[in-house]
């Protein structure tokens, strides 16, 4: 904030004088002997003198004036201080969880892109693999999250097909309340009342346009929105909101679905800050076989 390192300066009396703040004093009258009044600028000598004596007097407030520190830094030292410390501690977790999320592969996209996801794309790397743009990921994430805040959490669908994307779609599910449709989707299971398992959900969350194709055209069909994880290569013509991140791999989709369940659970009120959230990120990571064993 400028304005607290704005110094109070005051102003000089001819500086007020000439802003009308004060009115210039009558001087250079003096009692004569014969009980009247004479002005001094008839005489040459005196207004010498005057002069000199004012501007002696200038040069002193003057150094008076450079001498002084401004009151305002006294009175405010304390708080830039305090905001600059607020904000050291502050960037280095900030920079530390981006670096950790960049470890993840959460940008590395594929060989291939869309029309559709050329927006989200900021370049190729030498290896010919698309790179998303992460802050595009972080804020879709953020709007997602709000518009899952508006609704019922537990008309909130999540599928994944994909392997990888289970133990995620899981862990999302059990800390907010959403449900989850894992494996292969039901046909008619957004479409056909009839079925054991059909349900009217609010939102649709899919881990991939492609592999949940099925709950992605039903939900249309339904009218239900869609929110998707899509990569450099999806098609997403039927995706209402899409979040550009890696949907193929394993620290990437935990890594997603992790940073959507902080944001839901803040917008739920279940905690209130980022450090709140007590399940770590490994906890989102699929196993794989020799790791379990």
């Amino acid at each position: 904030m400028a304005w607290l390192n704005c110094p109070l300066i005051k102003m000089s009396d001819e500086a007020e004088i000439s802003e009308g703040v004060i009115s210039p004093a009558v001087e250079g009258r003096s009692t004569s002997n014969g009980g009247g009044s004479t002005d001094s600028s008839s005489n040459p000598e005196n207004n010498n003198n005057n002069n000199n004596n004012n501007n002696n007097n200038n040069n002193n407030n003057n150094n008076n004036n450079n001498n002084s520190e401004p009151a305002s830094t006294d009175l405010n030292s304390d708080r830039p201080q305090e905001e600059r410390k607020d904000a050291e501690d502050y960037l280095p977790e900030e920079e530390n969880l981006e670096k950790m999320i960049l470890s993840t592969g959460i940008r590395v996209g594929t060989p291939v892109k869309t029309k559709y996801m050329t927006p989200f794309i900021v370049r190729a790397n030498p290896e010919g693999l698309y790179i998303l743009d992460i802050s595009k990921t972080l804020s879709r994430i953020d709007v997602a999250a709000k518009f899952i805040g508006r609704s019922a959490i537990s008309k909130v669908a999540v599928t994944s097909a994909r392997e990888y994307g289970k133990t995620p779609v899981e862990k999302f599910c059990e800390l907010t309340g959403a449900t989850r449709i894992l494996g292969r989707f039901m046909p008619g299971t957004f479409t056909n009342p009839s079925l054991p398992k059909y349900m009217e959900p609010e939102i649709v969350i899919v881990t991939d346009p492609q592999a949940d194709q099925q709950a992605v055209i039903e939900a249309t069909r339904a009218g239900v929105p869609v929110i998707a994880i899509a990569n450099s290569d999806n098609v997403t013509s039927k995706v209402d909101l899409v979040i550009p991140a890696n949907n193929r791999g394993r620290k990437a989709l935990a890594t997603v679905y992790w940073l959507l369940a902080r944001e839901v659970l803040k917008k739920q009120g279940t905690i209130k800050l980022d450090s709140d959230m007590k399940m770590p990120i490994d906890d989102f990571e699929t196993k794989l076989v020799e790791e379990i064993s």
